[in-house]
């Protein structure tokens, strides 16, 4: 059997970071850890998408691993609110409601706000930003390559490497938590778009943070996160299986 930590990043085809590993102090030290991680990106990269049921006997397979450790994982990603856990039913991964997609954008929408202040208020600005831009720049690569795992990597790892900037690391779980939510709600409901250039966004909001223009980047980013919102739709229809999503050959 091929193992995931076997593999590493070979689905996605090139270095984007995964979305596991963009807190401080996130690499794996369990396999409870581990598990969480590997679960964690599958959805990140829309591999296993919203409403897809998380089989314990399969992920002991996939994983080579007990029953105890694969519910750890489960608890885990349920306390994040990316699982939920029906009683008699099983794991699935969240599916998102109208409500919840709403004070998700919300939310987005406050903490981008807060974070622009607190960017545009260091000195040293203009040199921190010089790894985003090569990350915008790996971003529109990936895009135009027809890379998609690793544009959407991309593109979520922005938000959270820019909060990251501001030194607060509880603002930067915090973002971490919602742009993984943000997602998910996006996998949910988007139709997916080739003209969607997320990179072209994202290199107006650091021209304007480097100008240390704090309502024009908040607009940027406001107009941003809208364009994410109006794009959601009815639900998509698929059919999802662990099995696929972790490349996994029964």
């Amino acid at each position: 059997m091929l193992y995931l930590d076997e593999r590493q990043d070979r689905v996605a085809g090139s270095a984007a970071p995964r979305a596991s590993s963009l807190l401080e102090g996130s690499a794996p030290g369990s396999d409870v850890d581990r598990i969480y991680a590997e679960i964690f990106d599958a959805v990140m990269d829309r591999r296993l998408l919203p409403g897809a049921k998380l089989t314990e006997s399969a992920l002991c397979q996939i994983f080579d691993c007990s029953r105890a450790t694969v519910r750890g994982a489960l608890a885990q990603l349920a306390y994040d609110k990316l699982v939920v856990q029906l009683p008699n039913r099983g794991a699935f991964v969240w599916q998102p409601g109208a409500k919840e997609t709403q004070d998700v954008f919300d939310a987005r929408r406050a903490l981008e706000c807060l974070l622009i202040d607190k960017l545009v208020a260091l000195d040293d600005l203009p040199q921190r930003l010089v790894p985003l831009r090569e990350m915008v720049e790996q971003e529109r690569r990936a895009f135009e390559q027809g890379d998609r795992i690793s544009w959407l990597r991309l593109s979520n790892a922005f938000h959270v490497k820019m909060a990251s900037l501001a030194g607060n690391d509880v603002l930067t779980e915090m973002m971490h938590g919602l742009c993984s939510r943000t997602t998910l709600i996006i996998a949910f409901y988007d139709t997916p778009s080739s003209s969607t250039c997320s990179y072209v966004e994202h290199e107006q909001i650091l021209d304007l943070l480097a100008q240390r223009n704090a309502e024009g980047a908040k607009q940027a980013m406001a107009h941003h996160l809208q364009d994410c919102e109006h794009r959601m739709h009815e639900p998509t229809t698929f059919q999802a299986d662990p099995w696929a999503a972790f490349s996994i050959k029964r």
